[in-house]
């Protein structure tokens, strides 16, 4: 039972502290779309997500009008593409993207995810054509979202697949050229992705997920930020980095516990099974919505300070203990997530040159994702792009966790130009990318093996 003071507090989080739910995603499982003739697959799909998500809008505003809290972001995420239309031709796939896109705009939610591959230790014909479609694909579609895993910990790091994203990024940052390569801010390279993400652009529905679910992504790095002003403020002495973390841990607590009312709130009233809440710190745009004034506040001149590792830790740390005990059943990325054009704060450091490449590199050892929506030069060599990539899924490979890379080489520009993507995508300045030279590296091909920590059983 919340006291009237946890009442109060919850409510001034919602009137000043940017406390929203960010995404409520509804998983639709279409393997039983499957079919050899695409015009039955169509019929199916349409059908399929017709049917389960027509109310999905709705309901999310109705819950949230109820309880005066805002969703910001209703999506849908489908089981891997690559999986379910093995059979398909590129060109199939094409059509299949814009299929899913049209049915995302029918029902109204903001983003598709699912159109992606699991290609941790091989590529099949079907994934491959997915693949090499998603130029084509992600330049014609609006609201898809594409996430292709290339790495496990149970099963190293597959450098064939490595090499192709790398050339295809570049690709559809080419295809997408006249709005600042904006596709590649839809495609997100994984390791060790989780089935149960709602949060875009890896949202997809595993293969062992219910047919239909209801996931609900959290936000409130705002909210983190005020407590620890409040408790600095109020507390009349120098706080200890151990009564630091208790301050974000019962924070966590209450947004996360906000999350689970709404998720549970649409799940029942949709008669769908509720999943999991992702407990993640997802910052936007706004000027107190972000995760690095966060370590501002911590002490720190900006985010990429020396500190700033040890500080993302004990945030990350503590946003899982408060948020587990909020939450019946808890999973997807769940942690603080750093997107360099997503976070006002982030983007001002890294266009100082306060926050660099190789520090954010350093920094997605102890998050919950990567390296995240960084614009870098348009002519940035696809193999340096790809050993980016492998370096990052090395980071996630070696310590079993999720690691990803979202970078976006923007035609035309260079180091200190702008990209505008928009919205929830925001803006950023092209940073330096690292010199040297990865090709012979990346050329070599094959499979990292698994490190030998993988042989648990």
């Amino acid at each position: 039972m919340l006291t009237d003071r946890e009442v109060l507090s919850t409510i001034n989080m919602l009137r000043s502290e940017h406390l929203d739910v960010r995404t409520v995603t509804l998983g639709i499982n279409l393997f039983d779309c499957a079919s050899h003739d695409f015009d039955v697959f169509e019929v199916k799909v349409r059908s399929k997500i017709n049917r389960y998500a027509k109310r999905l809008v709705e309901t999310c505003d109705t819950v949230g009008d109820r309880y005066g809290i805002p969703v910001v972001n209703k999506r849908i995420a489908v089981s891997p593409i690559g999986t379910v239309g093995a059979s398909f031709t590129r060109e199939q796939m094409v059509r299949a993207c814009r299929i899913l896109d049209e049915c995302a705009k029918e029902v109204g939610v903001d983003f598709i995810g699912g159109f992606g591959a699991l290609v941790e230790k091989g590529i099949t014909p079907g994934e491959r054509n997915l693949i090499d479609a998603l130029p084509e694909a992600l330049a014609t579609t609006d609201r898809i979202c594409s996430s292709i895993n290339v790495g496990s910990t149970k099963s190293g790091i597959n450098m064939d697949a490595v090499s192709l994203m790398g050339r295809t990024i570049r690709n559809v940052a080419d295809a997408t050229a006249d709005r600042d390569g904006i596709g590649c801010a839809k495609l997100v390279v994984f390791c060790n992705i989780p089935q149960d993400v709602p949060f875009m652009a890896g949202a997809y529905l595993g293969i062992g997920e219910p047919d239909v679910v209801i996931d609900v992504g959290v936000s409130g790095p705002g909210v983190v930020n005020k407590a620890l002003q409040r408790a600095i403020a109020e507390a009349g002495r120098k706080l200890t980095l151990s009564e630091i973390a208790d301050i974000i841990k019962h924070t966590a607590y209450k947004v996360t516990r906000v999350g689970e009312l709404i998720g549970r709130g649409v799940a029942r009233r949709m008669e769908i099974p509720f999943g999991v809440a992702d407990l993640s710190l997802a910052p936007t745009p706004a000027v107190g919505d972000s995760v690095g004034e966060i370590f501002q506040t911590l002490g720190l001149s900006s985010i990429g300070a020396p500190g700033s590792t040890a500080i993302l830790a004990m945030l990350n740390d503590a946003v899982k203990k408060g948020g587990v005990f909020a939450s019946g059943n808890v999973g997807g990325l769940s942690g603080a997530f750093i997107p360099v054009s997503e976070d006002s704060s982030i983007e001002a450091a890294a266009r100082s040159g306060q926050l660099t490449l190789e520090k954010l590199e350093a920094m997605t050892c102890v998050c919950s994702v990567g390296l995240d929506m960084i614009a870098i030069p348009g002519d940035t060599p696809a193999e340096t792009i790809a050993a980016m990539i492998a370096d990052e899924s090395a980071l996630g490979m070696i310590n079993g966790k999720t690691t990803a890379v979202r970078v976006i080489p923007v035609p035309g520009k260079n180091v200190g130009d702008k990209a505008v993507f928009g919205g929830l995508l925001g803006e950023a300045s092209i940073i330096r990318v690292p010199v040297g030279d990865s090709k012979s590296f990346v050329d070599f091909g094959g499979r990292i093996p698994a490190p030998i920590h993988s042989l648990r059983n």
